[in-house]
């Protein structure tokens, strides 16, 4: 896959936004659905554009019903539920900060109430900032994103178990610097790191009940995080030290949600996938 070019952007907010990027992101399934989710209810936490995005749209290719949960990007949400709905699919927007429990609990019981029943969470939602200089950085910006990375996966989860049956799916989003570390990011690193050991731990913790639990740790992929998050004029290499030479595109992550969601997976738990363009990384 050749690389598009990136020139230099930035945006002036985190989560960005997805429309206002160039080029888009390829989020668009490459193969012909072939049911492997018919039948099933999923909920994206963070579903409005980037991997989230990707996964809504293959996994309504796939037959799911798509819960679509985010912050308050509601132009990139309305085009996330065009999308899926073009794949014959239904969708459903939460807005609300998951950081927030009340917030989890409304999104899990509209979900439950609009389609019934409840298979699939997808913990996506994420905030990232460039740590310039660790101490200066502000308790509120800390406290901040540990709400949105860490304390809303685990309330989340919480409210989705009890509606969550044998054969249910839990896949955690994580990040190759949860295992290599980065040294700007050092407070995204740390939440990353969190949702791989809450995978591992919550794997063990369900097995007996037939859920499984499992993450997808991507590299540098050409999302919303991107420009919201580095200078212009670092955004136009962005990808480029990757062994492949590139970025990945949301659609090359999607997969890797969709195998562990569906039967082909079914004997995973605990793992981590790593679509990240060949950096090698502990497991």
């Amino acid at each position: 896959m050749n690389a598009p070019h990136i020139p230099p952007q930035s945006q002036d907010a985190m989560p960005a936004h997805e429309y206002k990027m160039d080029p888009a992101p390829d989020y668009a399934p490459r193969h012909p659905g072939s049911g492997k989710l018919e039948g099933k209810v999923a909920l994206v936490a963070g579903g409005d554009s980037g991997i989230g995005r990707a996964v809504s749209v293959l996994f309504a290719r796939e037959g799911a019903k798509v819960a679509i949960a985010y912050l308050e990007e509601d132009r990139d949400a309305e085009e996330t539920k065009r999308l899926v709905e073009a794949e014959g699919g239904e969708a459903l927007l939460l807005p609300g900060d998951l950081g927030i429990k009340r917030n989890c609990e409304a999104a899990v019981e509209k979900t439950v109430s609009e389609f019934g029943q409840l298979d699939i969470l997808i913990n996506n939602g994420a905030q990232q900032w460039i740590d310039e200089e660790f101490t200066e950085l502000s308790e509120e910006k800390m406290r901040q994103m540990i709400g949105s990375n860490i304390m809303a996966y685990m309330f989340l989860t919480q409210v989705a178990l009890p509606h969550l049956k044998k054969g249910a799916r839990i896949i955690n989003t994580s990040s190759v610097n949860a295992f290599a570390g980065h040294g700007t990011l050092v407070t995204y690193s740390m939440t990353r790191g969190a949702s791989l050991a809450f995978t591992r731990s919550m794997a063990s913790n369900l097995v007996d009940k037939g859920i499984t639990v499992n993450a997808v740790a991507p590299g540098p992929i050409w999302t919303p995080f991107i420009p919201g998050t580095m200078p212009a004029e670092e955004v136009e290499d962005f990808g480029s030290g990757t062994p492949m030479g590139r970025p990945g595109q949301p659609w090359e992550v999607a997969t890797a949600y969709l195998f562990f969601a569906s039967s082909d997976g079914e004997y995973y738990t605990g793992q981590t996938m790593h679509p990240n363009g060949g950096m090698v990384v502990g497991a």
